[in-house]
């Protein structure tokens, strides 16, 4: 009964059966049917035009959209815990050519502007230092807290003052957008968000994940970035037919909901013993070695994440009974 992370969940079914359909000649890299129709696709998901590239990991998506918003010469403003900092090995740089992480602190790994502002004050505005240019967060967080559309567009208002771009990492988006109810053009482009890394592949899809850029022109150099990075694979429309079915009546969302809620029910048996609140489908919990011990005795696999803390991910597949016995096996700790 594995809870270790929802990278390991199934494939959808529905997924599966649009690359099936999508196995027939057609053009290569990204000049076939499907990539063609990613842009007309999440613009009408977004209610805004948009460019979209498909990439084949998270990271990648992350990564070409700070290269996108900073140049070498500058810095991206992100939480002390955020993916890019602590589970990137680097790639920020590597991909931005040598541009920095500027790391600010808040509650949940969420930032607030006085946080941001906190850290860009803080550097001196002259030719020696390292300048922000871009801001990143993540939605949902490292801890699986939401951001609001306010809280977003209050990060807006200050990188729109300061001249900075602003970057969303939505490898959790769906499960964000399912435990907010936001509007999805009020959580991104309305708010300021310049570039959304859209996540499937945590959430049902294989190998695609959908770079959303609500500034159509970034996308022009991102493609040559793509390509350098040897990112441009030959049968793109692969990761398009996945993309497409994600969206194909909302499965995206319905996939989100089911690992919320799944995660609900096991913030139920935890009780006293959460850290965070559970917003999304991450549930860390207080738990001492012999506590993990003895669920994993039981036949339950998740992560130790601190000293005294374990983390639990719900994924859009995660069995019902599987869920019930895990919250009733932390209740009776």
């Amino acid at each position: 009964m594995r809870f270790f992370s929802d990278n390991a969940a199934a494939v959808h079914p529905r997924v599966l059966a649009a690359m099936a359909d999508a196995n027939t000649l057609d053009t290569a890299y990204d000049g076939d049917r499907w990539s063609k129709a990613l842009d007309g696709r999440l613009g009408e998901l977004f209610g805004t035009e948009v460019r979209v590239l498909w990439v084949p990991t998270g990271t990648a998506a992350n990564c070409l959209a700070l290269g996108a918003l900073c140049p070498p010469w500058g810095a991206t403003i992100c939480h002390r815990d955020a993916h890019i900092q602590n589970d990137e090995a680097g790639a920020p740089a590597f991909y931005t050519h040598g541009s920095q992480l500027m790391l600010a602190e808040g509650p949940g790994a969420k930032l607030t502007p006085d946080a941001i502002a906190a850290v860009a004050d803080a550097v001196v505005n002259d030719v020696h230092r390292v300048q922000p240019h871009a801001v990143s967060i993540t939605n949902a967080t490292e801890y699986g807290l939401a951001y609001r559309a306010d809280e977003v567009a209050a990060i807006g208002e200050l990188c729109r003052a300061r001249g900075w771009g602003l970057h969303m990492d939505g490898a959790r988006f769906a499960n964000a957008v399912a435990f907010t109810g936001g509007n999805l053009a009020d959580l991104t482009w309305r708010a300021g968000v310049d570039a959304l890394s859209f996540g499937f592949v945590k959430n049902g899809g294989m190998s695609a994940e959908a770079l959303v850029f609500f500034k159509p022109e970034l996308a022009e150099q991102t493609l040559r970035r793509r390509k350098r990075a040897g990112l441009l694979l030959s049968k793109g429309r692969y990761l398009a037919a996945q993309i497409l079915a994600m969206l194909e009546g909302d499965l995206w969302l319905d996939c989100g909901r089911a690992a919320n809620a799944r995660a609900a029910t096991l913030a139920v048996g935890a009780g006293e013993r959460l850290v965070h609140r559970v917003e999304a489908n991450e549930v860390f919990l207080r738990a001492t070695p012999d506590e993990a011990a003895a669920l994993r005795a039981q036949g339950f696999d998740f992560y130790d994440w601190a000293p005294g803390e374990v983390r639990l991910v719900t994924a859009w597949d995660s069995e019902a009974a599987d869920v019930a016995k895990l919250a009733e096996a932390i209740s009776a700790l």
